[in-house]
């Protein structure tokens, strides 16, 4: 687990982008380490779609961990889990489920403020460093600023770097904005917060290097993935049931699959 810990923060701060592609369940996390991903995180979104709710901390607490099990038996590399506001209100709650996905062999953990005040954040990040007692855990704090369209422009920086900097005091160990697009903006957060920023790909961003160059050192899928592999396979649902289905292209075969598991 230390091993893993120690693997996952070095690459927030290795030469090249983090590019951490977004899971939900064991299936799709081997995917992405036998493709070449150096680490993978959950998907919020997609794992409470996957299981059958809806997005916003409706997933129960017991179907997040089998998951979470599932996907940590299944992969080699370090997991981080987007557990959204901690499922709770209260800090003790939250520090107790981050305790049991240290337990699970997790590295790190999304948790974000969404509508709630920052002080709340800080609350929990504080209750989760007590709770570990020195065990290690990367604390990646969100902050919904611009997902929420809580402000515009260089107020939404501002508001941003003001909750990343009440994050870091309070010991998180990196910084989320999803939704954030401009360089410039992305540039002016890293220079004034001391964590690694992470962003979410959206249709339109900018490439890897041109990231890197804004300060960026982590970037994430979101659901993406989900969708992806959602309109795959609503495609094939439909060729089937028209009487059209064909082998795709390049897709591997039972054994092939059936050895990734075995």
């Amino acid at each position: 687990m230390n091993d893993l810990h120690a693997r996952f923060e070095a690459l927030h701060h290795a030469s090249e982008l983090l590019v951490l592609p977004n899971a939900w369940d064991a299936g799709s996390a081997r995917l992405a380490q036998e493709k070449g991903a150096q680490a993978v995180g959950t998907t919020s979104a997609a794992m409470a779609w996957s299981c059958g709710y809806p997005d916003g901390s409706a997933l129960p607490e017991a179907a997040l961990l089998q998951r979470v099990a599932e996907i940590v038996r299944a992969t080699s590399i370090p997991i981080t889990v987007d557990i959204e506001n901690g499922y709770s209100d209260d800090p003790e709650q939250v520090a107790a489920l981050a305790s049991k996905l240290v337990e699970q062999g997790v590295v790190g953990i999304n948790l974000e403020d969404g509508a709630g005040a920052p002080g709340l954040l800080v609350e929990k990040i504080s209750a989760i460093h007590r709770a570990l007692a020195g065990r290690p855990l990367f604390i990646n704090a969100r902050t919904d600023v611009y997902l929420r369209g809580m402000a515009e422009g260089e107020a939404a920086v501002r508001m941003s770097v003001e909750r990343m900097q009440a994050y870091a005091a309070a010991g998180a160990s990196g910084a989320f904005v999803p939704c954030v697009v401009q360089p410039a903006e992305m540039r002016a957060m890293a220079d004034a917060v001391p964590l690694p920023l992470n962003v979410m790909w959206l249709p339109g961003l900018v490439g890897h290097a041109d990231l890197v160059s804004a300060g960026v050192r982590r970037l994430s899928a979101g659901p993406a993935l989900y969708v992806h592999a959602w309109a795959a396979l609503a495609g094939a649902t439909e060729a089937m049931l028209g009487g059209a289905l064909a082998w795709p292209e390049g897709a591997p075969g039972y054994g092939e699959l059936n050895r990734l598991f075995a």
